[in-house]
């Protein structure tokens, strides 16, 4: 079969929701347009030994444009969000000014209409995030928002919550909490335990995390609202999830890359690059959330990618900000620490994160005729070392410098676009 302005990806394994099978996959006018054997196309992209699959969906990128360009612009966290095989994301709203209105929603979407990913835009609760007001949801809404979130900040007043809650049923939104209790974690830069005590640093206990989750989980109960728990961390936090769905209760929950493979152990260097928010746990919470990804509970893998400029990385480990880059490296992290089967994996990295922020018609489609071409080809044995200077990104905060991984991205469809091949940036 030959197509005029076609591309076959050749040669490949494809999982999807539908299964597995070997086939090529002709792409038309940003489309598939045949799977099957033998096929053949103007320009062809080599999947041997690859895995084919649906685009990886990103709910959780802090891209920092606008404000913190000197960390991150769109176009470079969308840059490096298709090297690691992302064909959607969706930008957090904690950029400066904070994307609290229709003006800001719609600059960072025009931001991202020449970007290498497809840039969705999530909006905050509150006025400038901090707690006090209700930011207009509803003109957001009409935009395409369809996530909001304070992320950096977990909304700490109750009756404030549930009013968004209520708000957010009639909106057909959906709410993510960044699970925090400031009164309890406030001067903290660690998780607080046998690690905080041995290195003088002031920490954060698992139950700031905790009680908010069991409260929005209450107000979910209590609202109808769906809502959805970012960067999960602890043990508990995850059983009570697992107990919050099997009631009924319309609440998902995400792990990040760094909660299932770093512990506070790290921290014993004093370098903050291993500073984050919520902070690196214990073995155990590790061990949890790793469970919790392997039953479901946690049905969703995020990067929380979060760059920061190096002078402010370099300051001490009390006064640095934390965050760590993840777009990149996220798909090799699950391949080399997830003892998942590929399906489940990348289930959790596309579908799953797609249909959470109500993009599931265009990211995270089978591998079929007629669907939207967004599709991410890597090859799951390829070891690679990691390079903060080597990532597209303006920063370098990885913390997994030096390290081995396997499995890295060969190929980015975007529409029908390939913007990656060969594992290099096409624009």
């Amino acid at each position: 079969m030959t197509n005029t302005h076609s591309v076959v990806i050749k040669g490949g394994h494809i999982v999807d929701s539908t299964g597995q099978r070997d086939a090529d996959v002709v792409v038309v006018d940003g489309r598939i347009a045949a799977v099957g054997e033998d096929l053949s196309a103007d320009r062809t992209l080599d999947a041997a030994g690859c895995i084919v699959s649906p685009g990886f969906v990103d709910i959780h990128s802090h891209l920092r444009e606008p404000g913190k360009e000197e960390a991150e612009t769109v176009e470079t966290g969308a840059r490096g969000a298709a090297l690691g095989g992302y064909s959607a994301i969706v930008a957090m709203p904690n950029t400066t000014p904070a994307i609290d209105s229709a003006a800001v929603v719609r600059q960072v979407q025009e931001l991202g209409r020449v970007a290498p990913c497809d840039v969705h835009v999530s909006g905050a609760i509150t006025v400038d995030r901090a707690g006090e007001q209700l930011a207009p949801m509803a003109e957001m809404a009409a935009l395409g928002v369809r996530l909001f979130t304070d992320d950096g900040a977990g909304v700490q007043d109750n009756a404030l919550m549930r009013r968004a809650m209520e708000y957010s049923v009639g909106l057909g939104v959906v709410l993510a909490q960044h699970c925090e209790d400031d009164a309890l974690c406030g001067g903290g830069h660690m998780h607080e335990g046998e690690w905080s005590a041995r290195l003088g640093i002031a920490g954060q206990p698992a139950e700031a995390e905790e009680l908010m989750v069991m409260r929005d989980i209450a107000l979910a109960r209590l609202t109808g609202a769906r809502v959805h728990f970012q960067h999960m961390s602890t043990a508990r936090s995850v059983a009570m999830i697992r107990e919050a769905i099997a009631a009924g209760l319309a609440v998902t929950a995400e792990a990040t890359t760094h909660h299932f493979t770093l512990t506070h152990a790290q921290c014993a260097s004093y370098d903050p690059v291993f500073k984050v928010n919520p902070p690196l746990r214990t073995a155990e919470d590790v061990a949890a959330v790793k469970a919790g990804l392997a039953d479901g509970a946690i049905g969703i893998i995020a990067t929380d990618h979060a760059p920061h400029a190096a002078e402010t990385k370099e300051l001490p480990f009390d006064q640095a900000p934390p965050g760590m880059l993840g777009l990149e490296t996220a798909l090799a992290l699950c391949l080399t620490e997830l003892q998942l089967p590929i399906e489940q994996i990348i289930a959790a990295l596309s579908w799953r994160p797609a249909a959470v922020v109500g993009i599931g018609d265009q990211h995270g489609r089978p591998i079929a005729t007629g669907e939207p071409a967004n599709i991410a080809v890597f090859d799951p044995e390829y070891r690679w070392t990691v390079r903060g200077s080597d990532m597209a990104s303006r920063s370098t905060n990885t913390p997994y410098e030096g390290r081995e991984l396997r499995g890295k991205v060969r190929h980015t469809l975007l529409f029908g676009e390939p913007v990656v091949i060969s594992g290099e940036a096409q624009r």
